[in-house]
């Protein structure tokens, strides 16, 4: 009866008793090879209400992220979504799949916005690993490196950078330890 529970199993989860199963959050070090690519969804509408309560969180007072007028007057037809709420709704759509299980980010280098996020944008992600391998002070996790980038509806690139983060070397250990 068990070969046959396992054999019916959906595809990302796991086992836990007599017909219940837990969805498994974040790869494990051994999954993240280098070229791995993964399209994360779902994607994600930026809304106004975002917008709005970010601005007012940072205290970012910027007239091209607030002043429909001066964005008109400056060659813009609608005002920007603040760059790091883009950031933000990217990398965020990675944690998932990527990074679920991390104890913690390392580096975020070289971001670039490369075109303009409107309020009604919907936003996807896309991330590459480039690198990964055990950590030499910390042997029980692994060091993951990926390439993320942030797409708009129409599919241009809107925002790119690296992202270096801690994972697990074994993640079954893991999620047994912590009912992940």
């Amino acid at each position: 009866m068990e070969q046959q529970q396992t054999s019916l199993l959906p595809r990302g989860f796991r086992p836990v008793e007599n017909g219940r199963v837990r969805e498994v959050i974040g790869l494990g070090l051994d999954e993240l090879v280098p070229g791995l690519v993964v399209e994360h969804r779902p994607a994600r509408t930026v809304t106004e209400t975002e917008h709005v309560q970010v601005l007012a969180l940072m205290g970012n007072e910027a007239p091209v992220h607030s002043d429909t007028e001066y964005c008109r007057r400056t060659g813009h037809p609608q005002v920007l979504v603040c760059g790091m709420l883009t950031l933000n709704i990217v990398l965020g759509m990675t944690v998932r799949s990527t990074s679920g299980m991390t104890t913690g980010n390392l580096a975020l280098d070289e971001v670039r916005w490369t075109k303009p996020v409107h309020v009604g944008d919907t936003l996807s992600a896309r991330s590459t690993v480039l690198s990964a391998r055990r950590s030499r002070s910390r042997p029980d996790e692994g060091i993951v490196t990926c390439r993320v980038d942030g797409f708009n509806q129409r599919g241009e690139l809107v925002v790119t950078g690296t992202r270096t983060f801690f994972v697990p070397a074994d993640p079954d250990v893991v999620r047994d330890a912590t009912g992940y």
